[in-house]
């Protein structure tokens, strides 16, 4: 999967990343999902010990435009783990008390502890995607945060976080035809906004901002993976192998018990 990585300071241009590519397994969906679900057995036992072990952090950031398929790729690639150390974080329009504060403040609060495994659903990307494409704070402002959430992230890394970052990539006509499902299927209507439509508007826009997310923001501390989202399985697959082999990584492992349990009869 390391195709997908972004490496430091790579100049990325989105238009030449196939959002409909399943190169790296060649077995088909079928398979594909069979092996999902091999993957997510391995992260219920991962996520199990770093519980246990109680040493380490595990940061999942998921960024995507509109019907991008971050709720769908928490839903498939989490199904099963221990709600026991495992939360989601979701960052919609600040509230009035965090305005009153410094943008990643509201960030900070839902860092994992230690033994936890959190993933951010949209994430303080937003500070340097939807404010500059809507023009909220002047070009100054957004530009400063490059170097500001680096640095944040970078702590992070050093207190013992392990981060990492997906951008879900779709293209403007899989976006056509999710939007399009939630708008012919009443039951999807709670889903669809209209404020999507006029977001699609801005998606030139808003490629560009995530061009420069992705080339200013993916270091050795804190990398981002493209990952092609067209295939709602691909996606799922490429994030969960990544996952699994990250965790697998840290070497973790149980902790003795902290009393003698020689010679214990249980009658």
């Amino acid at each position: 999967m390391k195709k997908y990585l972004v490496q430091p300071d790579m100049k990325v241009k989105l238009s030449e990343w196939d959002p409909n590519d399943t190169s790296e397994f060649k077995g088909g969906k079928e398979q594909g999902q069979a092996e999902i679900e091999k993957l997510n057995h391995r992260l219920e036992e991962l996520q199990e010990l770093l519980f246990a072990e109680h040493r380490h952090k595990v940061l999942i950031v998921l960024q995507a435009m509109d019907t991008g398929g971050k709720d769908g790729a928490i839903r498939h690639v989490f199904e099963g783990v221990n709600p026991q150390g495992t939360r989601v974080a979701n960052f919609k329009a600040p509230t009035a008390e965090e305005l009153d504060h410094d943008y990643l403040w509201r960030v900070h609060r839902q860092v994992p502890a230690k033994g936890e495994l959190v993933i951010f659903n949209r994430s303080h990307y937003e500070d340097v995607l939807v404010v500059r494409v809507h023009n909220l704070v002047p070009r100054e402002v957004w530009e400063t945060r490059f170097d500001q959430i680096n640095e944040f992230e970078e702590m992070l890394a050093e207190t013992g976080t392990t981060i990492l970052k997906f951008y879900l990539h779709i293209d403007k006509d899989e976006q056509k035809e999710r939007l399009q499902a939630r708008l012919d299927d009443p039951n999807k209507h709670w889903k669809f906004r209209l404020g999507d439509l006029e977001e699609r508007k801005l998606w030139s826009e808003y490629m560009q901002a995530y061009e420069d997310v992705l080339k200013k923001t993916s270091t050795d501390a804190a990398p981002w993976f493209i990952v092609p989202a067209n295939h709602k399985w691909y996606r799922d697959l490429v994030i969960s192998t990544i996952l699994v082999n990250t965790l697998e990584g840290l070497k973790m492992k149980y902790p003795e018990s902290a009393e003698n349990l020689a010679g214990v009869v249980i009658e």
